[in-house]
């Protein structure tokens, strides 16, 4: 399967990997999500929100996904596969050897929050870091005052292994996150 193309489904969602002939519907994602966004991101330079600067994002994405770096799905409602993209999932900074590891991080488009995409698109994501990944650990650094995004992954089995001080900078002030872990139940040499 080409890493570049995998493309997962959902009851009511699609997710797919997106290259440069999606960078407009990116771009719109990032436009409309602006001020959703801002309290739960790193701050952007006004360059971020350019057509251009999300088209070099799509092309490292592109690269890392490639090199096995990472993998990042773009979330669809079936019934328009390749009509607006609503959400991110990311399985990033996957490390293999003793590890087999990677971090977590998604986001959901305003209007669809509180619908149950999310849930439902994790869900299918970590099982294809399970079955097709072969990894043995998931984990989620979360704000403590984000309660829907903690909601979310508990739901799905994380668990609690501490709290993180000042572990990134959001919106231009350093947070605490929540360290969130997954195990992979199915573990296999």
């Amino acid at each position: 399967m080409n890493k570049l193309n995998v493309m997962l489904r959902t009851k009511h969602l699609t997710l797919r990997m997106i290259d440069e002939s999606d960078i407009s519907k990116a771009h719109e994602f990032v436009m409309r999500n602006k001020e959703a966004l801002i309290p739960w991101e790193p701050a952007r330079s006004d360059e971020y929100y350019t057509m251009e600067f999300q088209k070099q994002l799509v092309q490292s994405d592109m690269q890392s996904i490639h090199s096995g770096q990472s993998v990042k799905f773009w979330i669809c409602k079936n019934d328009q596969p390749r009509g607006d993209l609503i959400g991110t999932i990311t399985l990033n900074n996957i490390v293999r050897g003793a590890f087999q590891s990677c971090h977590l991080g998604y986001r959901m488009d305003i209007a669809e929050r509180s619908k149950g995409y999310m849930q439902e698109a994790l869900a299918h994501t970590i099982a294809y870091a399970w079955e097709e990944l072969n990894l043995h650990r998931i984990e989620a650094n979360i704000m403590p005052r984000n309660t829907a995004s903690l909601r979310a992954v508990e739901k799905l089995g994380f668990k609690q292994e501490g709290l993180a001080r000042d572990y990134l900078r959001i919106n231009g002030v350093w947070e605490d996150h929540i360290h969130m872990v997954l195990l992979n139940p199915y573990w296999e040499e």
